[in-house]
């Protein structure tokens, strides 16, 4: 999967193992699906998982990983791979854009991007494939980038795996699961709570002032193709500047957060946040407390996680220079598991 800021990949097993032991089968909304490395892993479980993300890249990753089944669509991928990998390169916006007046791509990959995803177009694929032929270009340049891992800056000096030459794979489709057909949707969270009723929810919201939009820009538009207008040294989308989550406001958040729990219909809520987000331990847990007409019952697991790479190498400018220091490199994940009902001595083994 593509590299990203806030993956579960460290943690996938504690939210994974806490979920199964909650509720054994049955239903699971995945709200702020991200890669949908989370909905992927309990679609494999078995569960019936309905993924929602209200960026379209997000969007396409939970077509791919969660909607789409590997029954339907193996062969006629591996086709398409093995047909798109042999395109010659043929510069256009993406290579302008991303590899000349920016530098996250060398020229001879953008290219190759731009001829594929304009064959795609071509094609005009099933919803469920053309989302697969998507992730599989966007994991291509992903392979190939030159970034610390974010997109709101490329590195001063090539990446090595940027002369890489960029390569489709089919990507790691699972079969339909044990539970039923599962589902992405591309809505607000609130929306998509207040009309998806399951059995769980798993709540992994953006917890500070740092859009995934302005984050993973480059793939947004490759997810989109609508080649807008772009702004700055990292050539973001215009919308990067009007399309702000409330949930990146520090005034906002929390109004936020409470509408869209109070909308979940499910009688089991699994929060995974962090320390460094707006709200500590001391202002969630009440919070969280107040679910259920006021009788829920919460349970926190905390445990200490290295914190991401770019935060580990200090920070850096638009031009990759780094200008400041590393602050802490460890920080404290929280998982909330919130109930209906007491659920402490099923997690304990009791």
């Amino acid at each position: 999967m593509i590299k990203y800021l806030g993956s579960k990949r460290a943690l996938l097993g504690l939210i994974t193992e806490t979920i199964a032991q909650a509720t054994p089968g049955g239903s699971v909304l995945d709200l702020f699906s991200g890669t949908s490395r989370v909905g992927h892993a309990l679609k494999k479980r078995g569960y019936r998982v309905i993924a929602n993300d209200h960026n379209a890249y997000a969007h396409v990753l939970a077509q791919c990983y969660v909607a789409a089944d590997l029954d339907d669509l193996r062969v006629p991928a591996e086709s398409l791979v093995k047909e798109f990998n042999t395109l010659r390169g043929v510069p256009g916006y993406f290579t302008e854009t991303f590899c000349e007046k920016s530098r996250f791509f060398q020229p001879k990959n953008g290219a190759r991007v731009d001829a594929i995803r304009e064959a795609i177009v071509r094609k005009s694929l099933p919803p469920d494939l053309e989302a697969v032929m998507l992730v599989s270009l966007m994991e291509a340049a992903d392979r190939v980038d030159s970034t610390t891992g974010v997109q709101m800056a490329y590195l001063k000096q090539w990446a090595p795996r940027a002369s890489n030459d960029l390569e489709l794979r089919v990507p790691d489709m699972l079969p339909r699961s044990a539970g039923g057909k599962c589902a992405a949707l591309n809505l607000d969270a609130a929306e998509a709570a207040r009309g998806s009723p399951v059995d769980l929810a798993y709540v992994d919201p953006p917890y500070n002032q740092h859009s995934y939009l302005g984050n993973y820009h480059v793939w947004e538009t490759l997810v989109r193709w609508d080649k807008p207008e772009v702004y700055g040294v990292a050539c973001k989308r215009v919308d990067c500047r009007e399309r702000r989550s409330l949930f990146n406001s520090r005034p906002r958040f929390r109004a936020a957060l409470a509408e869209m729990l109070t909308a979940i219909q499910a009688a089991v809520i699994v929060v995974s946040f962090s320390n460094e987000g707006y709200l500590d331990r001391e202002e969630m847990e009440p919070l969280l407390g107040g679910l259920f007409a006021g009788r829920a019952h919460v349970t926190t697991i905390e445990t200490d996680h290295k914190r991401y790479v770019g935060a580990q190498i200090g920070i850096h400018n638009p031009q990759g220079e780094k200008v400041g220091t590393v602050s802490h490199l460890r920080n404290k994940e929280y998982l909330y598991l919130v109930s209906s009902r007491p659920l402490v001595k099923m997690l304990e083994g009791g």
